[in-house]
C-alpha cells in the first residue's frame, strides 16, 4: 500500500513539472527591446565626387559617393535604421558654386547636392551656416528640392521689437518622423523620433549682409529647452538634436552660455545629438580628454550619445541605441557612438575602405561631366574657374 501510495505522489508531482517550467519560462521571457540605428553625415560642402575640382585628380579622402556605399552597409546590418544631415551642404567646392552661377535651381533641376541625397533616403536634416553664403532665395530654392524635411528652431525672422512672444521661427523647428520598427523578438511596433534643428548664432555675424533686419539667432540650450517639452506632447518617443555648432562655443560669439554641444547635453529629454560645424571627430580613439562628462569610449557626452562625422563625407557617424519600454514609453537603456573611415592609411598611403555608390554616381555623372567640359574649354590654368 505505501509503496502504491509513493508511487502516486511521484507520478503527481512530474505530471506537476511542465506546469512549473512553464511558469518559469514565462518570467524568463525577456522584455521588448527595439536597436536603432542613427546615422550621421556633415559638413559635407558639395563633395559629392571623390574628385578635387582645384588640383583636377581624384581622390580617397572624401566624398558622399564612398561614404554612400558605408551608409548602405549599415543599413543592411541593422533592423532599424534612421540617416540625417547636420548642415552645411550646399557651399565649398565648384560643383557648389557652378550650382549657383548656372542659376542651376531657378531653370534647370534641383540642386545636385539634394539630388545626391534624395537617392539616399534622409529621414531629415538642417542647415549650417555656409547655407546663407549665397542668399536667402538660393538657399530657399535648394532646400525645397529635398524629399526629407529641414529643420531649425533657432533661426527666427526679424520683427524689430524686443517682445519674444509673437516670434516666428524662419524654418520649421522640428519634425516628428513616425516609424515602424521591430523589437528582437520581431514585433512591430510605431516609433516616434523627435527631430529638432539648431545652429551657432555666429552665423549672424558671418552672414551678417544675409541676417541684418530680416533674421535673428537664439541662444541652442533656450531654444531647446522651449521646445523638447512641446515635442513630447506631441508624441514624440525619443528626440534627436541636430546641432550645427562645435563641442565647444565658437570663439567669436559675444554669448558663449548655451551655444554648444556640451551644453545642449544638458538638456532634460534629449536622446542623441548628432552634431557638425568644427570638422572634427566625435568620439575619437585616443583623445583623452578630462572634461567632466565627456566619454570617449562610449561616445557620450554628460550621459547623451553623441557623434560627429568628420567633414567632406570622409567618414560616416554612427549611434547605436537601445530602447526598452517603460511604463508605455520608450527609453534608452543602452548606446554606443562611433565614426567610420571611408579610407584607410597603410604605409603613409591612403586606400580606400570601400567602393563608389553607383546609384551616386549615376545621379551626379551629367553635371560633373558638364562642370569639367566647361572647365576645360574656358580656362587652361591650374585653378578652378567657380
Amino acid at each position: 500500500m505505501r509503496k502504491i501510495k509513493a508511487i502516486f505522489a511521484l507520478l503527481l508531482t512530474v505530471m506537476a513539472m511542465p506546469i512549473g517550467l512553464n511558469r518559469t519560462h514565462a518570467q524568463e521571457v525577456p522584455k521588448s527591446v527595439i536597436d536603432l540605428q542613427i546615422l550621421e553625415t556633415t559638413d559635407l560642402h558639395a563633395k559629392i565626387m571623390d574628385y578635387d575640382y582645384v588640383n583636377r585628380k581624384h581622390t580617397v579622402k572624401y566624398g558622399l559617393i564612398r561614404t554612400a556605399t558605408l551608409i548602405k552597409e549599415s543599413r543592411k546590418t541593422a533592423q532599424n535604421s534612421l540617416l540625417f544631415d547636420v548642415g552645411d551642404v550646399l557651399v565649398g567646392n565648384s560643383l557648389g558654386k557652378y550650382a549657383l552661377k548656372t542659376q542651376y535651381v531657378n531653370f534647370m533641376d534641383i540642386h545636385p547636392v539634394i539630388k545626391a541625397m534624395n537617392i539616399l533616403n534622409y529621414d531629415a536634416a538642417t542647415i549650417g551656416n555656409h547655407e546663407f553664403n549665397y542668399g536667402l532665395e538660393f538657399l530657399n530654392k535648394s532646400l525645397q528640392g529635398a524629399n526629407f524635411p529641414y529643420v531649425n528652431a533657432n533661426i527666427y525672422i526679424d520683427d524689430h521689437n524686443d517682445f519674444e512672444g509673437d516670434d516666428l521661427n524662419y524654418f520649421k523647428p522640428y519634425t516628428i518622423i513616425k516609424k515602424e520598427v521591430k523589437d528582437s523578438v520581431g514585433k512591430k511596433h510605431l516609433l516616434k523620433i523627435g527631430v529638432i534643428g539648431l545652429i551657432t548664432p555666429i552665423v549672424a555675424d558671418w552672414d551678417e549682409a544675409v541676417f541684418q533686419g530680416k533674421l535673428k539667432v537664439k541662444n541652442i540650450r533656450a531654444t531647446a529647452e522651449y521646445y523638447v517639452p512641446i515635442m513630447k506632447e506631441h508624441g514624440a518617443d525619443i528626440i534627436v538634436a541636430l546641432a550645427h555648432t562645435g563641442m565647444e562655443p565658437d570663439r567669436g560669439l559675444k554669448q558663449k552660455n548655451g551655444n554648444s554641444v556640451y551644453s545642449l547635453s544638458k538638456v532634460k529629454g534629449i536622446d542623441a545629438i548628432l552634431y557638425g560645424h568644427s570638422h572634427s571627430l566625435f568620439p575619437l580613439k585616443g583623445d583623452h580628454s578630462k572634461k567632466k562628462g565627456i566619454d570617449q569610449n562610449k561616445g557620450t557626452v554628460n550621459g547623451v550619445a553623441t557623434v560627429q562625422a568628420g567633414y567632406w563625407g570622409n567618414h560616416l557617424g554612427i549611434i547605436d541605441l537601445q530602447l526598452v519600454n517603460k511604463n508605455g514609453k520608450w527609453k534608452v537603456k543602452n548606446s554606443q557612438s562611433s565614426v567610420k573611415s571611408i579610407y584607410r592609411t597603410i604605409n603613409r598611403k591612403k586606400i580606400p575602405t570601400v567602393p563608389r555608390d553607383p546609384e551616386i554616381e549615376k545621379i551626379i555623372e551629367t553635371d560633373h561631366r558638364i562642370l569639367m567640359d566647361y572647365m576645360k574649354m574656358n580656362f587652361t590654368h591650374k585653378k578652378s574657374p567657380f
